[in-house]
Order: C-alpha cells, then structure tokens, then sequence
C-alpha cells in the first residue's frame, strides 16, 4: 500500500470559512486526504477558535471532489451520543459520496467537560468507546435498534439516511491494552507517535484487520513552514508548545488556562526540538518518514499558525508532496 499524505483541518487555529477554504487548496496541492479535528475549546488561548467540527465537514463535502475526509478524532461517549454520531456520520458520508472515515477515541477533558457529565477514568472512557461503537456499528446496518448497556441507552432508534458505501470508522490507540480492545470491531488504526510497536500488536490481535491490507494506520505530525525559520519558532512555541505534553496530560487537563500553565516554562527551543520550524523541506520530510518507517500507511501533517496558510499552499506544499512521495517510494 503507498504511502498516502494528508491534510489537517485544525478547528482549533482558525474559523469555519478559512477552514473551508484551505480545505480547497489542499485538495488543489495534492494531498490525498484531509482530517479535522472536532474540539469545543482551543488547546491555547492564543489559537483562539473551535468551531463545530460537522458543519465545516459538510461544507467541505460540497466544496471538493476527490480528497478523503474523516475526524480526527471525534469523542462518541460525553459531549456526543453514539446515536447522534451515527447520524451524523451517515448523513457526512452521503455528503462526501463515500470519501469519509469515522475517526473515534476516548476523548479529553477539555472538550468533553463542557456538558457538566464529569470525566471518567481512562479505563471507563474506553469501555464507553466499545459501547459507542457497538451502537454506532449497528444503526449504520439499518433497522430499529434498541440497546442497554452499562453507560448507554438507546431505544427505537433508526437511522433513515444511510450510505451505500457504510462508514468506516477508524480508532485512535496508544498502547496494548486500547489496541486489544479496539483492533477487532476498527477498520483502521490511529495514532500521533510513530511507534512500529503499535501496528506489529495490532496485526499480532485476532480478528484485526490487518494494517496494508485492508487497513490503514493513520499518523499526524505538526510542522511549522515559514520563509522565516525564527518567526516559524516563535509561533510554534505560541500556538503548539502544548504538543509536548503528551496523552496522559493533554487528555485530562480541562482549560486553556491549565494547558498554558502546564506548558509555561517550554521554550521556543523546546518546541523546535519536537517540531520541524523553518523553510527546510527535507527537515520536515525526516521528521515525517518515522511514520512510514514505523508502518504506517497515512501520514496528515499540520501546518501551525492559521496566518501562515496562505504561503504554505504558495510556495511549500506542492515541493513538499513531491519530496514526500519520493522518500516514501
């Protein structure tokens, strides 16, 4: 399976129109695929947006023609109810006329605090991802559907618009026990390390859709391109210094108060250590290949900064893909 390059609709940097619109001219450059994030609150301030995630898909359904489309990654459990997400999902993939995967995970305080149900423990919110998924799985074959599970309730529930193609949904994992959980009912893995250990024990569970054939895994990386290497280090540092935190704390902090304390002593330098900054294509081309290398199958990039956008599909992303195919040939 080649290696196919992606495309990041950030919610968290810039609003519904721009979103839109880059999505436009990322189709344009070439890239394959793109992904949005889907968050109720920014990760920093200074980022400053968090539109609804669904409506800016939609639109973008309308407004290209060959990129795949998927969340990434949406929470089905707190903030949503596994029959809305079924719903909506459905109705996105008639939308995008079979180009969308369901991107699920477990979630994170900051987004799902929002509706006052409190935030469970890791090992609930994953038990509440089976759940979800389980119901997910069943409104998209048709049919009524009554259920009653240990955290969900659904009763005569019916999913009237339902896509030829179904949907596939991939889940986002981080260790042994999330991908023996979750490899057996996904259709493909997600993750934001490059870690080779995750697809050998996700092709090593029984029943899993093998990654290559016919699954994918699907890895992110943000890069900060700029003409200049100093201005790309300092807005990287301002809207990305929270990347470093890593899951176990990005998931459970619940403000955007907490990320900048938690993040108040990193430093431009910090940031550059873990994010390609600069006009260096062969910088974020290395940066990118550990996904490849890791067996990976997908790789979306994020370019940080709402502002720098513009010049990035100028004058970077076209060299950039051909770099990026060419390494991973």
């Amino acid at each position: 399976m080649a290696v196919r390059f992606g495309y990041t609709l950030m919610t968290e940097q810039a609003g519904p129109r721009q979103l839109v619109a880059d999505a436009v001219r990322a189709e344009a450059a070439g890239f394959d695929f793109e992904v949005s994030s889907d968050h109720y609150f920014p990760w920093l301030s200074s980022q400053g947006h968090a539109p609804y995630a669904w409506t800016v898909l939609g639109a973008v359904a309308q407004a290209t023609e060959r990129v795949e489309l998927m969340t990434y990654v949406t929470c089905p459990t707190i903030r949503y109810h596994p029959a809305i997400v079924a719903q909506k999902a459905a109705t996105l993939q008639i939308l995008a006329e079979g180009r969308f995967t369901l991107g699920l995970g477990s979630g994170e305080n900051l987004n799902e605090h929002v509706v006052g149900e409190g935030w469970p423990a890791v090992g609930d919110r994953q038990l509440m991802l089976v759940e979800a998924i389980e119901i997910i799985r069943a409104l998209h074959e048709g049919g009524l559907l009554d259920y009653r599970g240990e955290f969900f309730q659904v009763d005569s529930a019916k999913i009237w618009d339902l896509p030829d193609e179904g949907v596939p949904i991939g889940v986002a994992v981080a260790g042994e026990r999330a991908i023996s959980e979750f490899a057996p009912i996904a259709d493909h893995l997600i993750a934001t390390e490059p870690d080779p250990s995750l697809v050998s024990m996700w092709n090593d569970v029984e029943g899993a859709p093998t990654i290559g054939a016919p699954a994918r895994a699907i890895g992110q990386i943000p890069i900060c391109w700029d003409r200049d290497r100093d201005a790309a280090r300092e807005r990287a540092h301002d809207q990305f210094r929270w990347f470093g935190g890593g899951w176990d704390v990005n998931s459970d902090l619940r403000t955007t108060a907490g990320f900048a304390a938690a993040t108040q002593f990193i430093t431009p330098d910090d940031v550059a250590g873990s994010i390609p900054c600069g006009p260096d294509l062969d910088e974020i081309v290395e940066a990118m290949s550990a996904y490849w290398k890791a067996g990976f199958t997908d790789i979306a990039l994020v370019q940080v900064g709402a502002e720098s956008q513009q010049a990035f599909f100028d004058e970077a992303a076209q060299p950039l893909l051909e770099k990026l195919r060419s390494a991973a040939a």
